[in-house]
């Protein structure tokens, strides 16, 4: 598989410092990923007031929340692909802009069908806006410097997933102005405006040097697929598990089969596929997306059954659910920063897999609180296993983008980005769809005659559903084992580094591979300019 440098489209301004301008632009690639992390969180904790401010039905209500992912998971590749195509940065901007619009619309909606329309339109935009920040940073930072750079990412992404439920509980309760739950959408329009504004000053264009052309056959294939195994499991309990869901999600194999067929058909015809096959024969791609998708799963069950223990179960208001949740944020950003600059240079993927059986232990210690304290348990009783799950989970996310991406060829980054979401998005989707099975399985069968009934069993239904995490985890440590012993770019950072030192020009550490070699003009060419 060749390797292509992704170019800039404009000229370079030599008389700026191209650091202080690359990060500048990467702390605004990292705020629209973070305001899109939020999003996908955020809605849950105000969906009480949304019901009775809209008189939204709980059909309406499930479309609320998973309208966004489903629009989100069909979307990525697509989104990355034509990054790739048409320019990084110019997808940025478009997919901001219309986030930003999207959730105007959606903090002005007059009706529960205006707001699911919204939030449809608003993860379409997101899947334009998200896989270009990981594709950026790819081809923006050399690879000595990508490990800091996906320590980072992974803080953001901790910081993200717990922050939203915190924010939207704050801003639900303090009802600004009247606006009750409007102001978790309208919070987005002073972010999306100046990230739309600073990203068209330091963001520098860059695209596959390759040329290449949009398969709309491939993006037909992927989003009907994606769509047959998300819907049903999206759906399913509410309509009472149909039989044509059973089909639909039996039947999404085979479109993904047939969707690989076509896409080999499509390589050896022009060599613009949607997905660059290819890229499943790098090791370190292929784990790393396996992982990804199993790691998605624990996350979907964990954070939708846990929300539910606090709010239904234990009866704590959003406010007290969302203040519950920060020391967990906190443990997973500190680990996240550390583990791949500190961590994962040194140990390799032992890092990856300690994270997974840290995780293991702080839900072990989970279950016996909750089980010990039963209904009476306190916040401040959940803060050990909660930073002890922080930690493992930091340990993870930012090693695990790393060695993803690690051998991946510059001109296909904006593809492996959105392959890498959309896995994401896919587990996230299987977990929320497990959680029919392993919690409300327990919560049905229980009588439910008061609300000490209700407590007790939602209690039961949390712990039955994080021994199945627990599993979950046993088996991610057990893949971990199909990742690089150390992601290339640290030992290829530190050739680069001696070579800096010795005035020698450096190439990739891998025998018979140049990935990420370029001629000295572009290794000194700044890569984000005006």
């Amino acid at each position: 598989m060749s390797s292509h440098a992704a170019v800039p489209d404009t000229a370079p301004d030599h008389t700026a410092d191209p650091g202080r301008r690359r990060w500048t632009a990467l702390a605004i690639v990292m705020t629209a990923a973070f305001m899109d992390l939020v999003d996908v969180t955020i809605v849950n904790i105000a969906i009480p007031s949304i019901e009775h401010d809209l008189g939204a039905s709980f059909g309406a209500i499930q479309w609320i929340t998973a309208g966004y992912a489903l629009a989100f998971a069909a979307g990525l590749i697509t989104g990355g692909r034509l990054g790739d195509i048409y320019g990084r940065k110019r997808l940025f901007l478009v997919g901001i802009s219309g986030f930003t619009v999207a959730s105007a619309l959606c903090g002005l909606a007059a009706g529960p069908e205006m707001l699911v329309a919204s939030r449809l339109l608003q993860g379409a935009m997101a899947a334009m806006m998200v896989p270009q920040v990981l594709a950026i940073v790819h081809v923006t930072f050399p690879a000595h410097e990508r490990g800091k750079v996906f320590g980072m990412f992974g803080a953001v992404v901790g910081l993200g997933a717990v922050s939203g439920p915190l924010l939207g509980a704050l801003l639900t309760q303090w009802n600004l102005f009247g606006l009750e739950w409007r102001p978790i959408f309208l919070i987005n329009l002073p972010v999306g405006i100046a990230g739309l504004v600073l990203g068209r000053k330091f963001i520098t264009e860059s695209r596959a040097e390759k040329a290449l052309r949009l398969d709309l056959v491939g993006v037909a294939l992927v989003t009907t697929g994606l769509l047959m195994l998300i819907y049903p499991l999206t759906r399913g309990r509410e309509l009472g598990w149909p039989l044509w869901g059973h089909l639909c999600m039996a039947a999404s194999p085979l479109v993904f089969a047939a969707f690989v067929s076509y896409e080999r058909h499509k390589t050896r015809k022009d060599g613009s596929p949607l997905v660059e096959l290819a890229l499943f024969r790098v090791k370190s791609f292929a784990a790393g997306v396996a992982v990804q998708l199993t790691f998605g799963v624990v996350l979907g069950i964990f954070f939708l059954v846990w929300t539910l223990y606090m709010q239904i179960g234990l009866g704590w208001s959003p406010l007290k659910a969302g203040l519950t949740g920060v020391p967990f944020s906190i443990a997973v950003s500190l680990a996240a920063g550390i583990s791949v600059q500190k961590l994962v240079p040194r140990f390799g993927r032992k890092v990856l897999q300690a994270g997974a059986l840290t995780m293991a232990a702080g839900l072990l210690l989970y279950i016996w609180e909750a089980g010990r304290y039963g209904t009476g348990i306190e916040p401040w009783q959940m803060t050990a296993p909660l930073v002890i799950m922080g930690l493992g989970m930091g340990l993870i996310v930012a090693p695990l983008t790393d060695a993803v991406l690690s051998d991946v060829p510059r001109e296909h980054a904006g593809s492996a980005s959105g392959l890498i979401n959309t896995t994401a998005q896919m587990g996230n989707a299987l977990g929320l769809g497990l959680v029919s099975v392993v919690f409300f399985t327990v919560v049905d069968a229980a009588p439910l005659t008061s609300q000490g009934a209700v407590g007790r069993a939602f209690a039961d239904a949390f712990q039955g559903s994080l021994w199945w995490v627990v599993a979950v985890l046993a088996v991610i440590f057990l893949m971990m084992f199909a990742l690089p012993a150390r992601p290339r770019q640290h030992l290829e950072g530190a050739v680069v580094a001696d070579a800096d030192r010795t005035g020698e020009h450096a190439y990739g550490a891998d025998s018979g591979t140049a990935a990420d070699a370029e001629t000295e003009g572009e290794r000194r060419q700044p890569a984000l300019s005006h």
